[in-house]
């Protein structure tokens, strides 16, 4: 990485035909994404590029079609541009798939309807898989066994997990350590930048459990929802997820790698609708798994979280091979979420969808849908997403030492964390 970052700053400096036609396209990109923010409250993640330039678009507020003209303009010249080593062509590459994604947003702005198939490969350059019934419901058979006893399953699972919920007077405390836990196993491996830093808010009322609100200077502000039930298992989830090495250290990175040491300005901005999310999403899920193996996390929930929640470290082996199990079940959110918002699911149906083939508690399950309203195809980016950086990761360890193949796993994380590749170039 430290060589490719000196490239980078080589190739600015020395301000080559490319680089400045390429910077000016960007520069126009990063416009262009905080003109559609003035259209759509959610889409501008975070910025912190120039005020004066949120300044000007908010003052300017331009007419949808005019962003749409700049931003077409814009894609025939980064299609021009030739790359002349791998940096470029990434950068490239970047360039052209989040333009294309917002004259997709735009398009979807003015009401145009894609399928959910061809919004995602728009918005997010991914399509997930298609799952019919019986495929979960197989795996929900297995669920029914490991939880045995009268009454339907729905009702088993709620008693039995109701032993894991973290009382609301200890979240702070448990949170508190499972952060720290994160961010200590990533500093092992990733050097942080000196000055990052984080506040913790707890919340209600949101559609979402958890969110990095990122402020530039690498800082965020992280929110946990408190409106339901959070279970024990969500503490780690959360604090990797949203903290160490997710959100918080993927945006501290790309600040510290792209924007200060190359200017690389169309970093400043994140447009929420965008490829970029598949990245950032599926890196905080597998996040969690480069932080702690299934043994390691087996170990620190039970032996400090679980007594520091107050809950029976004793039931936590059977938990943790319950929520493995329920893990298979994710990718009923992206296909119940496609019936839904292609109109063959009612609201109830895709909340009975939830409930009974995702195993979504039911308390949440209106929760989600809304979710599915407010951001559509944007729940493939925590399943797919996870399993296409997995799968990235993966193939770069391969020393035969468990050691040296965690290493070399952090070494393409950190690549990745750092670098402007997207999910075409995961495969």
């Amino acid at each position: 990485m430290k060589k490719l970052v000196m490239g980078g700053i080589a190739m600015v400096m020395a301000g080559s035909a490319l680089a400045a036609s390429v910077q000016d396209v960007a520069e126009r990109y990063r416009k262009a994404v905080l003109a559609v923010g003035q259209h759509d409250a959610n889409y501008v993640d975070a910025y912190y590029g120039p005020a004066a330039l949120q300044e000007a678009a908010v003052k300017s507020k331009q007419p949808l079609a005019a962003i749409r003209k700049d931003v077409q303009a814009a894609r025939r010249d980064i299609a021009q541009q030739k790359a002349g080593n791998p940096d470029e062509a990434l950068r490239i590459e970047f360039l052209s798939k989040q333009l294309r994604a917002v004259e997709a947003r735009i398009d979807m702005l003015e009401g145009k309807k894609f399928s959910f198939d061809e919004e995602t490969s728009l918005l997010y350059d991914a399509v997930s898989p298609h799952h019919d019934r019986a495929y979960y419901e197989a795996i929900v058979a297995e669920v029914d066994k490991l939880i045995p006893g009268a009454g339907p399953l729905q009702e088993r699972l709620k008693t039995f997990r109701a032993q894991f919920v973290i009382p609301k007077e200890r979240l702070k405390t448990v949170f508190d350590a499972s952060i720290a836990a994160c961010r200590e196993r990533t500093a092992r491996f990733v050097e942080l930048p000196k000055n990052e830093s984080f506040v913790l808010e707890f919340v209600s009322n949101k559609p979402w459990s958890g969110y990095n609100w990122y402020k530039g200077n690498a800082h965020s502000l992280i929110q946990i929802n408190t409106e339901f039930p959070i279970y024990i298992e969500r503490a780690l989830d959360l604090g990797c997820h949203e903290g160490y090495p997710g959100h918080h250290v993927y945006n501290a990175l790309l600040e510290q790698e792209l924007v200060k040491k190359r200017n690389w300005v169309e970093f400043s901005v994140y447009p929420l609708y965008s490829p970029m999310s598949l990245i950032a999403e599926g890196s905080a899920n597998y996040g969690i798994k480069m932080a702690f193996t299934d043994d390691e996390r087996l170990d620190f929930e039970q032996k400090t979280l679980f007594p520091l929640a107050g809950l029976d470290p004793a039931l936590a082996p059977k938990y943790a091979q319950l929520l493995k199990l329920m893990a298979k079940l994710s990718y009923a959110d992206n296909d119940g979420a496609r019936e839904y918002l292609e109109g063959r699911f009612s609201k109830e149906q895709a909340q009975e969808w939830m409930v009974n083939v995702g195993l979504y508690p039911p308390e949440k399950s209106a929760q989600r849908v809304s979710f599915y309203d407010a951001n559509r195809g944007y729940v493939i980016n925590y399943n797919l997403g996870q399993d296409m950086v997995k799968a990235f990761v993966e193939r770069h360890a391969t020393a035969t030492d468990p050691a040296a193949a965690r290493v070399q796993r952090w070494d393409a994380f950190k690549q990745l964390l750092s670098s402007p590749r997207l999910a075409s170039g995961l495969r």
